[in-house]
């Protein structure tokens, strides 16, 4: 089947104005990229056209190239050469070589495989804030369609690489400045004056400019070479496990060094061999999976339309309630903040206040759009203005009595058909609910500290939420910018039921002999955002008890019950906010290790009867990584199989945008499958034999890891309990 598709109009004027169609923003499919080029060779051989103008469908130009051709390629159905011969045949030598004049009528985006599209035009037209940038390299590729060449020369090497290496798009007025645009008009006047610029262009009345020759804003070779080894350096620092950034630097370099031309050619070799990084692979299938969280079979598939939710309670205005309040007031939802008390109520509101100043701060809000976002929330010391809101969410501390009498205070003072949503993040659902008779519009709404900047939403259900509350919260989920995904009912859900094991087997490590400050580094360069030791003083040593106690009441035959936190407790370190952890932490909050440290480790070392491993306490790099995540993979095996999750994806996806585990990597799953099932059951039972249950294989990825089968492959007999 054909995905998407050009047509071609000749004016009285003489302009081809040639349109690209592919639903919702354009994207630049083979078949499009074929069609245009068909299109593009018959106006260049008739005689009634004299010059050529591309625009996109619907008020959009284009998002880019179509990323599932990358898929094609990895799979091995294309060949690589597929997207070179494209890059220099159809945009050099077709459009830039040309001998009648285009124009790009650019409206609402032109991105990646687009705006270099439209760089290969003679001249760029625009809407008003239309949105113009290369953001490739978050996906794992390169530029591959001359942008590595063409935006230096438009807009000056320094703002090219800066738009390259931040994957950061500029607006329609910025890019006239840069010299991006060469006009911007009303969106009523666009394809006009593109067609008048066309035809001006061709009649001699304006510069016909290629802007792959263009050499005015490049600067000396002695200087552009210091500007790519600073941007080569920083690139180093900040990516350090990713090839394609200094892949896509050599080609914007080969192009300053030895001309448009090879540049052209090497970009193009590149472009081909990125596809097939490791890491590439896991940003694409990232992409793909993020966009799959919200098709939820038996569920979104039923044709349920979400309803309007015109006004949102929350029951709470701690760090994550006024976190949640913020999110929803960020995405216009009216908010009843509901407090105990007028002091917690007052500092509540002062939190959520407190968030919305600092985007002021940052230039990223308006005063006035403060203070309009600011009067959407009311507070509240009753339920009596509860009775007309759609959703409310609940996010007092972890205690279970008091959670049952909210839910069955929420069920006689809410309207019948008021979501009654639980932010808790390890309590049985079914439990909460126990003392109400309104279970099937009872769900989890599980959100990350902290909660408007965290971007994954869990959406938890129980065997009796209805499918419509389910496409209700998707729904709200999308609208306040998260990432939501649809997960079953069980202790600590998704992310904090994988990554339980997580911190347990640091401090398995470290009661056997390993260091923590190398564990942390190993981790760190791994990947993750911090090591366990330095995410447990961040959450502090109270969260991390609570957290344990959970797992040790629900999974105690594979628990590894640790002294140290409770050790270091009883001496008043509870983590960062004490100044003292498992670091010491500075008044700028910057950690250091502590000597003191060690004396923890041995008292729970002889607490636990844990005797110091040679082995262990010489592992390397590659070893720390294995010990501490193949675990998770086991817990991660456990959750897929029991149906909490119903595709492997949505774990990578809960991993990343939960727990902070590397995208490049693809996601958890993702990550095990590249490694192979049979390594990492051989190296868990191998553990298991040494050291105890807590590493011992499950069921699951012992029979997967027997046939060296991967592990994200769906399950042969659904036992999904959604």
């Amino acid at each position: 089947m054909a995905k998407g598709k050009t047509t071609m109009e000749v004016g009285a004027d003489g302009v081809a104005v040639i349109t690209l169609i592919n639903p919702p923003v354009n994207s630049l499919s083979f078949d499009v990229l074929y069609n245009l080029k068909s299109n593009y060779e018959e106006a260049l051989s008739r005689d009634d056209v004299k010059a050529i103008v591309i625009t996109g469908a619907k008020g959009k130009f284009s998002g880019g190239f179509d990323i599932s051709g990358f898929g094609e390629i990895q799979k091995g159905t294309m060949k690589e050469p597929k997207v070179g011969y494209i890059s220099i045949d159809i945009l050099t030598d077709l459009l830039e070589a040309a001998r009648k004049p285009s124009v790009a009528a650019i409206d609402g985006l032109a991105l990646g495989g687009g705006l270099e599209l439209s760089m290969a035009c003679h001249a760029r037209i625009s809407a008003p804030g239309a949105q113009l940038g290369l953001p490739e390299l978050q996906l794992g590729v390169i530029p591959g369609f001359g942008g590595t060449q063409r935006l230096p020369r438009l807009v000056g090497l320094t703002k090219a690489l800066e738009m390259i290496l931040t994957s950061k798009a500029v607006k329609a007025e910025e890019g006239h400045t840069l010299g991006l645009i060469d006009a911007v008009v009303p969106p009523a006047d666009l394809l006009n004056a593109a067609r008048r610029w066309a035809l001006d262009i061709a009649e001699r009345k304006k510069p016909w400019v290629s802007s792959v020759l263009k050499t005015d804003k490049l600067p000396p070779l002695g200087e552009a070479r210091e500007i790519l080894k600073f941007a080569k350096d920083q690139t180093r620092k900040q990516a350090p496990n990713m090839k394609h950034p200094l892949m896509c630097l050599e080609a914007v370099e080969v192009g300053i060094v030895s001309g448009p031309r090879v540049g052209l050619e090497r970009e193009a070799q590149i472009g081909s061999e990125v596809i097939n990084l490791d890491t590439t692979k896991g940003l694409i299938h990232v992409f793909f999976s993020q966009r799959g969280t919200t098709k939820v079979p038996g569920v979104t598939d039923r044709g349920l339309v979400p309803r309007k939710i015109n006004k949102v309670a929350i029951i709470g205005g701690g760090l994550m309630g006024s976190g949640i309040a913020t999110a929803l007031i960020l995405s216009n939802y009216p908010v009843i903040l509901k407090e105990v008390n007028e002091k917690f109520l007052e500092a509540g509101i002062g939190r959520v206040k407190a968030n919305l100043q600092s985007r002021v701060k940052k230039g990223k809000m308006s005063k006035e759009k403060f203070e309009k976002t600011m009067s959407l929330l009311k507070g509240s010391l009753d339920y009596e203005s509860f009775r007309d809101v759609d959703m409310v969410i609940e996010a007092v501390i972890e205690n279970i009595s008091l959670k049952q009498q909210i839910f069955a205070d929420l069920e006689k003072y809410c309207p019948q058909h008021c979501i009654l949503a639980s932010n808790t993040s390890t309590i049985d659902l079914n439990k909460i609910g126990e003392r109400t008779k309104s279970q099937d519009r009872i769900i989890g709404a599980h959100f990350f500290s902290p909660a408007h900047v965290m971007p994954l939403l869990e959406i938890v259900r129980t065997n009796h939420t209805s499918a419509q509350v389910i496409v209700d919260l998707l729904d709200v989920g999308k609208k306040i910018k998260k990432t939501p995904v649809v997960v079953g009912n069980c202790t600590g859900f998704a992310v904090n039921r994988m990554f339980f094991p997580y911190t347990q087997a640091a401090m398995f490590l470290v009661e056997h002999g390993a260091d923590p400050y190398l564990i942390d580094r190993a981790v760190s360069k791994f990947g993750m955002p911090m090591g366990p030791f330095r995410l447990c003083d961040l959450v502090g040593f109270g969260v991390a008890i609570a957290t344990a106690t959970q797992f040790i009441e629900n999974f105690s035959e594979r628990t590894y019950k640790s002294m140290i936190i409770p050790l270091m407790q009883e001496d008043k370190r509870a983590g960062e906010a004490t100044r003292k952890g498992f670091y010491l932490y500075d008044d700028r909050r910057k950690a250091k290790p502590d000597p003191e440290l060690k004396k923890y480790i041995e008292k729970a070392r002889n607490l636990s009867g844990a005797k110091l491993d040679p082995k262990l306490e010489k592992l390397s790099e590659k070893e720390i990584i294995e010990m501490t995540f193949f675990p998770v993979v086991n817990e991660a095996c456990r959750v897929f199989a029991e149906g909490i999750a119903v595709k492997a994806a949505d774990l990578d996806i809960a991993g990343i945008f939960g727990m902070g585990f590397p995208p490049y990597r693809g996601g958890i799953m993702f990550w095990a499958d590249s490694i192979g099932s049979k390594y990492i059951y051989s190296k868990l039972d191998e553990w298991s034999k040494t050291y105890g249950d807590f590493f011992k294989p499950c069921a699951f990825l012992a029979e997967r890891g027997s046939k060296g089968a991967p592990l994200s492959a769906p399950l042969e007999q659904s036992r999904s309990r959604l």
